[in-house]
């Protein structure tokens, strides 16, 4: 199943507003360039998948803006992972799934009750490592490679 890369975003210091952008650099050493996250291992690039999203909108009885999670990557088309030590193609990179993203207490400042709506089956999405560069752009093919091993 192909699915289809629909936002991009980073943030430049943190708690700073997302700001979307149509193509970036990604690489194994930094992340996204230019976003505050990218050195952090287990968390230099973060997915958010539409139909999580918007599962949690509908519990909400809203529609919200998919940067108002902070993730990086918002992809539509294929089905979100559940698993850590599966692998995401993204136009040129590959991400490697290190955990679910834990929505933390600023989704509750964006929204009251989106911190609980995100809990629930990985709605918030996914938190990975680099495992190859290069270039992405809105529009990319995203692609799921289930992996039959778990990350160290």
């Amino acid at each position: 199943m192909t699915g289809r890369l629909i936002g991009i975003a980073r943030v430049h210091e943190k708690r700073a507003a997302p700001e979307q952008i149509a193509e970036a650099q990604v690489s194994v050493a930094g992340g996204i360039e230019g976003d505050v996250r990218g050195t952090s291992s287990g968390r230099q690039v973060t997915v958010l998948f539409r139909d999580g999203w918007d599962d949690a909108c509908r519990e909400l009885g809203t529609i919200l803006p998919w940067v108002t999670r902070r993730a990086n990557l918002y992809v539509e088309g294929i089905e979100r992972p559940r698993r850590v030590g599966d692998l995401l193609q993204i136009g040129d990179i590959v991400l490697a799934v290190r955990e679910e993203t834990a929505p933390c207490n600023l989704m509750e400042l964006a929204h009251r009750g989106l911190r609980a709506a995100l809990k629930p089956d990985w709605r918030g999405g996914v938190c990975c490592d680099v495992v190859s560069g290069g270039t992405i752009r809105v529009g990319d093919s995203v692609a799921l490679a289930v992996t039959e091993f778990a990350a160290r």
